[in-house]
């Protein structure tokens, strides 16, 4: 499963192009889907840098609209800072609503969780996880910017979903340490990995990441089936090593992907043209303080 790469400073057009790549490995991994979760990442209803453009969202529609017989799409979230209703007010989505009479915006606090049973370094622990997020009946897509972090380096499609997908004021359990989040996020992203991964990094975060950091002009677009070589890529060409970023380390470890930039297939641009270097959060050495706490 392949990595698509294009050049575009239109969100929109940049994302159908994206898609287009991998035409061919959506509709042979998504088969005869026909209801839809798309999860953006609101972490901030107030930040629209920290947020999933509007018009990333909108070219999903599109091809989707275009390529299945579409009968219920969800847009849903449930934001960490703010209101899911401010959240889509805030940021447009509520034209989504109004120009596709098949998508819904929900909450996903609103549809019940499921207490999930992690164990780490630290012993076990519950979380409460949306119920709605980890229903089989729902294909999962993950669209968001290119942002750093300030626990896990790179916040991206995975996390996205996995993080987002905890219920509000529970969020916090999953920071026991700097190798103890990675751990849970990939356990969780057993559960939850996205089945379509969109990186919109028209403009994305550098810096303080996920909320307080500044914009970082970029203009490229990823996609792909496979979350896991799809963040390793883009990470990768944020001037990031993949196998640092602990939650990647574990899954591709477990057999969910690749992540040595050099083994995952790309279509399109190649990473090494769109290299950059996203300036990391100001605890990065910290946060690769995971390594040295690793039992082999």
């Amino acid at each position: 499963m392949g990595v698509s790469v294009v050049r575009s400073l239109d969100s929109r057009e940049g994302v159908i192009q994206a898609l287009k790549l991998i035409q061919d490995n959506i509709l042979s991994s998504l088969g005869d889907g026909r209801k839809f979760l798309i999860k953006p990442n609101f972490v901030s209803t107030f930040n629209e840098l920290a947020a999933t453009p509007k018009a990333c969202v909108e070219g999903i529609l599109e091809f989707l609209y275009e390529h299945f017989n579409v009968s219920e799409i969800l847009i849903g979230e449930a934001p960490a800072l703010g209101s899911f209703e401010d959240a889509v007010r805030n940021f447009g989505y509520l034209e989504l609503r109004k120009r596709y009479r098949e998508v819904e915006l929900v909450d996903l606090d609103d549809y019940g969780h499921e207490e999930i049973t992690l164990e780490d370094g630290r012993g076990r622990f519950t979380i409460p996880v949306s119920k709605l997020a980890l229903s089989d009946d729902f294909i999962r897509i993950s669209p968001c910017r290119p942002k750093t972090h300030d626990t896990v380096i790179v916040t991206l499609t995975i996390k996205n979903v996995v993080v987002g997908s905890i219920r509000k004021g529970y969020k916090s359990r999953i920071h026991r340490g700097w190798l103890e989040i990675n751990y849970d996020i990939a356990m969780l992203a057993t559960k939850l990995m996205p089945h379509l991964g969109v990186i919109d990094g028209t403009t994305g975060m550098e810096g303080n990441g996920p909320v307080s950091g500044t914009p970082k002009k970029w203009g490229v677009i990823l996609a792909s089936t496979n979350p896991v070589s799809l963040d390793a890529a883009t990470s990768y060409a944020m001037g990031f090593n993949p196998r640092d970023i602990g939650y990647l380390y574990f899954l591709n470890r477990w057999g969910y992907g690749e992540i040595d930039p050099e083994k995952i297939k790309i279509l399109g641009e190649g990473l090494e043209s769109i290299r950059t270097s996203f300036k990391p959060h100001r605890t990065y050495q910290q946060q690769l303080s995971w390594k040295k706490n690793l039992k082999e």
